[in-house]
């Protein structure tokens, strides 16, 4: 035989042990179902990327990462919804000398924003969900006793399609309340750390900015929201929804909920790196000790739905071959619902731009920097770094021109499919 009886014993039991999972994800294919195993991104290495134009994006991607002061990124391109490339670059442990693979996972910001919008849309697809399903109000989804004396009426007027595409009435005119949570504590009388349920009593206590529908204005609170709204529905903690619902049946099985301390994060996950100068804020769990804003400063976990996955390249851009209208790879979602979500003049649902068949999704904080972007010539990347910028959300114009640089020049990718690549065939004998 190939290979000795004790791998093919092994592997059996793994199928044994994992059966549970399969059972109740019949949409995946049999090679899907190996790969929960060893997740996709944990079979790839940076050698399989190599080939003629390799040097060249190596020595543009340090040059940007040195001007840039970016200590690890990792890159994965896709042409005709096959991965053609993946690749990591610089640490992923400054203080260890762990360089970045394929395998390691990064947090993905508000790319977490996409995830959440797919998921609404495919409640949406089993009618369990309507776009116009009212928020708030004893007619509403979050319709609790105690959360029925609405300070403004207009609070009732809000839609899911409001929540998704940042027209629900709140501003960041006094600063972005997911990103001061210790604030919303002090102002509701709670006790750090908050939950979703202090910031639903939160805004109900106060007026909107401007009546719901009649203006933009980006709302990470909004997302958080939309994941309250998708356990509720479902019957499913939001986490538990998105990966047995959405990812597992794309076979994706490496995407998670990240944690905001690094004594909880992943064993394959990065370490975060912040700007130069960044200065410590109080941890928000109220512990009055000063934190990274990376490392505590930060609620992940309560982040969740609007910024708080970690992925990595390999399998997030597997997502997005699910979701991107093009014909090669089978869609998760129906043509109606992706071009629901692409096609809002100007305000697409869950992505940050959609126009001329050119879609992204950016996202950004302290020890993060992301990007997505699909393309209508069929070429799709993802780029994630684990430090953050001076320019903040802004930093996703330099990532652009750099990744438009790179595939303008690379004209002939590798004649590859690294989504179907495995370490060893487990059918041969």
């Amino acid at each position: 035989m190939k290979y000795p009886l004790i791998k093919i014993f092994i592997f059996f039991i793994l199928i044994l042990l994992t059966q549970p999972i399969f059972d109740g994800l019949s949409e995946i294919e049999e090679h899907e179902k190996v790969a929960f195993i060893t997740p996709l991104n944990q079979r790839l290495d940076n050698s399989l990327s190599e080939f003629n134009n390799s040097k060249y994006i190596d020595y543009q991607m340090k040059r940007f990462m040195l001007r840039t002061e970016l200590v690890g990124v990792t890159l994965a391109v896709v042409k005709d919804e096959k991965l053609v490339y993946v690749k990591g670059f610089g640490y992923a442990n400054l203080e260890d000398s762990v360089e970045v693979s394929p395998a390691h996972v990064f947090r993905i910001a508000s790319i977490s924003k996409l995830i959440t919008a797919v998921a609404i849309m495919k409640l949406v697809e089993d009618d369990l969900l309507s776009l116009e399903d009212q928020v708030f109000g004893e007619n509403g989804i979050f319709n609790d006793s105690v959360y029925l004396d609405i300070k403004d009426p207009h609070l009732k007027q809000i839609t899911i399609k409001h929540l998704l595409n940042h027209t629900s009435g709140w501003s960041q005119r006094y600063g972005d309340p997911m990103f001061v949570p210790l604030s919303i504590a002090r102002k509701m009388g709670v006790e750090p750390p908050v939950t979703v349920d202090t910031y639903i009593r939160y805004v109900v206590s106060r007026r909107l900015s401007y009546r719901p529908g009649t203006a933009y204005s980006y709302s990470n609170m909004a997302y958080v929201f939309l994941g309250e709204i998708i356990s509720r529905i479902s019957g499913m903690p939001y986490e538990d929804y998105v990966k047995y619902k959405i990812l597992n049946p794309m076979g994706i099985s490496d995407m998670h909920i990240g944690h905001s301390l690094e004594k909880d994060k992943l064993l394959n996950e990065v370490t975060y790196y912040e700007q130069k100068g960044s200065l410590q804020v109080r941890s928000f769990d109220g512990s009055n000790v000063h934190v990274p804003k990376s490392y505590g400063g930060n609620y992940i976990e309560l982040l969740g739905p609007a910024g708080g996955w970690v992925a990595s390249a390999a399998e997030l851009i597997k997502f997005i071959t699910h979701i991107d209208g093009f014909d090669y790879v089978p869609d998760f979602l129906t043509e109606e619902s992706i071009n629901t979500m692409t096609q809002q003049k100007g305000n697409p649902l869950g992505w940050k731009d959609a126009y001329n068949g050119y879609w992204s999704r950016t996202g950004s904080y302290a020890g993060t920097a992301a990007m997505l972007k699909r393309m209508p010539d069929g070429t799709e990347w993802v780029f994630i770094a684990n430090t953050s910028s001076w320019k903040g959300p802004y930093f996703s114009k330099d990532i652009n021109y750099f990744m438009n640089r790179i595939v303008r020049k690379v004209k002939k990718w590798p004649e590859q499919d690294l989504f179907y690549h495995y370490n060893y065939d487990i059918t041969s004998n």
